[in-house]
């Protein structure tokens, strides 16, 4: 046994526990699996499950020391793989898989095997052979499967649960090629893994559930179908996907066969009478998405973004009288259904996923005996109203005020904000920095949203990245108003009510000074103030960053605090900030007359403000602004995400700067 091994031993860090309970785990470990074969094939595996299946078997091999000419292999099969245009079972049937550069014998003697036969040859000994755990640290960033092999070998390390307890007794550092600044950053790199494990953006996870939701409720004798969990309620990331599918039971078992028959299902992890767990892959999205959760303009933009994605899912099939307890269920939130279900036990009730039924009636029965004495309900609304109170939209369903808010009588719930409230944005960029699209394209395409503005805000001059300028050097800016002001003039003279106007995406030094000398974010109708040194500011305690972000809004040309935080989600957190101190500051300018308003960066990558605090900005009196952060034509869709987030946040259009109209807002800049 290593001489760490015996300590975590001693010490019981190898037992996976609930993180909830206990602050020594990190993650739920779990190793990788060959996919199981689709019921209907051939193909039984599809091209996505042998792209990871291959690149997995690299790192696979590289952990247990094999020949490098062996690693690059399968790496580049898998490489090879997925950027293949022609349709894979197509290039195995015709016996072609070898004329495919990049493939040789071997590789392809198991890709056809898999395709025709779903099985794997001898990969079954070489995924057992690996310990789970270790798998689980190569997905540390900065730990690849070399140095993951070093730890193995030198301290005994198996696990994440093992390499935490290494790094935090200071035996990683002394070996050979890794030192103090690799123990920390394994440290950090554990902390994303238990935070981010398992879940998907939003934008990759309603495009998926949208588009199943689409093709269940295709299906013959499927009444209804409708997508439930953190997807419905819009949280920025989401994990397993749940359906909820209303069919009379006589049709159960044809609407499971037809479901398991969809193209796009990577694996079938089980399925019974009522449920189907699945694993989703890019086929799902072949049909095209139309109508539902996903506004249609998306579509294809979201398709690209989702193409090397899978997901789970679990579709569970109920009768129609059952479907709004079990919607109202799986939707959730946890804290959320335990409010209600206590409301319900107040009023001599019981709510559960199978009815909302009267304890005198139930008695000691339970499950769907219970269910047949529960009341009658055609839709969730009705539940709600049997409890006393309005109808919750899915997106407040978090237990932050709703319950209260939802009871007849109280002062009630807002109207929430809609998309096509917008009328423009303000964050958006050109060819002039690092956009894609010239001021003329990126007004066009904001027009045919039916916008009447459109905000541009290209870098300021001190960004660049690896040692280019990206930003606007000061003696450009004059030129960019010039067009801008040309533009302006023409819609003006063929009556058309648009406009541009001319702002800049100035960053905020580390001091809490704006770029661009004073004359300059003068000149400008608006300054997006943003954070870009990420590391300086990760690296300040809270209230250096606080304090100067502050200082930051308070400039007299600050209007908006662009991506306030920095954050990427499931890239890295945002920078330490005490943001209510920030909002609270701000809202006391705004009551002083000045505008400052508050950025929700819409990008999916970003959701930034979090919509935790888009409430207490709107009680500071602080303008949200809802800006895609657009670097091209289609990135100003992403407004549709941000508004999601405005809803969650309980936002009304009046909350919200950019649904006011371009002469409302010419007259609130010009102040």
């Amino acid at each position: 046994m290593s001489r760490l091994g015996s300590e975590i031993i001693e010490h019981g860090y190898r037992e996976v526990q609930n993180p909830l309970l206990s602050s020594r785990t990190v993650v739920k470990v779990a190793g990788w699996s060959l996919p199981k074969a689709r019921l209907n094939g051939p193909p039984f595996i599809t091209k996505t499950q042998l792209v990871n299946v291959l690149e997995q078997v690299g790192v696979l091999l590289e952990l247990t020391g094999a020949n490098g000419f062996r690693v690059r292999a399968y790496q580049n099969g898998s490489r090879t793989l997925a950027s293949m245009e022609e349709d894979l079972f197509s290039v195995v049937s015709e016996n072609r898989i070898t004329e495919v550069k990049g493939i040789g014998k071997g590789i392809g003697s198991l890709i056809t095997e898999s395709v025709m036969e779903g099985t794997w040859g001898s990969l079954a000994e070489l995924f057992d052979r690996v310990p789970p755990g270790l798998i689980e640290i190569v997905g540390i960033p900065g730990l690849g499967p070399k140095r993951a092999r070093i730890l193995h070998e030198e301290l005994g390390v198996d696990s994440v649960e093992s390499l935490k307890v290494a790094c935090e007794m200071g035996h990683v550092s002394p070996l050979v090629g890794f030192g103090e600044k690799s123990q920390e950053k394994y440290l950090t790199g554990i902390e994303l893994l238990r935070r981010y494990q398992g879940r998907s953006r939003m934008d990759v996870g309603l495009v998926f559930g949208q588009a199943l939701e689409e093709r269940i409720s295709a299906i013959p004798g499927v009444i209804k179908a409708d997508l439930a969990g953190s997807a419905r309620r819009r949280r920025e990331t989401i994990g397993d996907l749940d359906i909820v599918v209303a069919a009379n039971t006589e049709d159960h078992e044809e609407v499971i066969a037809a479901i398991l028959a969809f193209p796009g299902i990577a694996e079938v992890k089980g399925y019974g009478n009522s449920k189907v767990s699945l694993i989703l892959e890019q086929d799902m999205l072949a049909a095209g998405t139309g109508s539902g959760s996903v506004d249609v303009q998306l579509a294809e933009t979201l398709k690209e973004r989702s193409s090397d994605a899978t997901i789970d899912a679990q579709v569970r099939i109920v009768p129609p009288e059952t479907f709004p307890f079990t919607l109202a269920y799986f939707t959730g939130s946890k804290e959320h259904n335990i409010r209600m279900r206590q409301t319900a036990i107040d009023k001599g009730l019981r709510l559960n996923e199978f009815g909302l039924i009267p304890e005198k009636l139930a008695g000691e029965l339970i499950g769907m005996d219970a269910a047949q004495h529960t009341l009658l309900c055609s839709d969730e609304s009705e539940i709600y109203a049997h409890l006393g109170m309005n109808w919750v939209t899915p997106e407040m369903r978090e237990d932050m005020g709703e319950i209260e808010a939802a009871q007849i009588g109280k002062k009630g719930l807002p109207h929430l904000i809609e998309p096509s409230d917008l009328r423009g944005a303000f964050h958006n960029h050109t060819i002039a920095s690092d956009g894609v699209n010239t001021l003329e394209e990126m007004a066009a395409a904001a027009q045919l949203l039916g916008w009447q503005y459109l905000g541009i805000a290209d870098h300021s001059e001190v960004l660049n990245i690896g040692g280019r300028q990206i930003g606007i050097p000061r003696e450009g800016i004059p030129d960019q108003a010039a067009k801008i002001s040309a533009l302006n003039e023409n819609w003006r003279d063929n009556g058309i009510d648009f406009r541009l106007f001319h702002g800049s995406e100035c960053d905020i030094l580390t001091d809490g000074r704006l770029d661009y000398p004073n004359d300059t974010r003068r000149s400008l109708s608006h300054v997006v103030g943003s954070v870009h040194a990420l590391g300086s500011w990760r690296n300040r305690d809270e209230i250096t960053n606080t304090e100067a972000l502050i200082n930051a809004v308070e400039d007299p040309t600050f209007t908006i605090l662009g991506h306030p935080t920095g954050r990427i989600l499931q890239g890295r957190e945002g920078f330490p900030v005490d943001m209510h101190a920030v909002l609270r500051r701000m809202g006391e300018l705004n009551s002083e007359g000045e505008l400052k308003a508050v950025e929700i960066n819409a990008s999916p990558y970003r959701l930034d403000l979090d919509w935790r605090l888009c409430k207490y900005a709107r009680d500071q009196g602080v303008p949200v602004c809802i800006n895609p952060d657009a670097h091209d034509t289609d990135g100003l869709q992403d407004v549709w995400f941000g508004v999601q987030m405005a809803r969650k946040g309980w936002l009304e259009a009046k909350d919200v700067l950019n649904t006011r109209t371009g002469v409302e807002i010419e007259e609130l800049f010009s102040r």
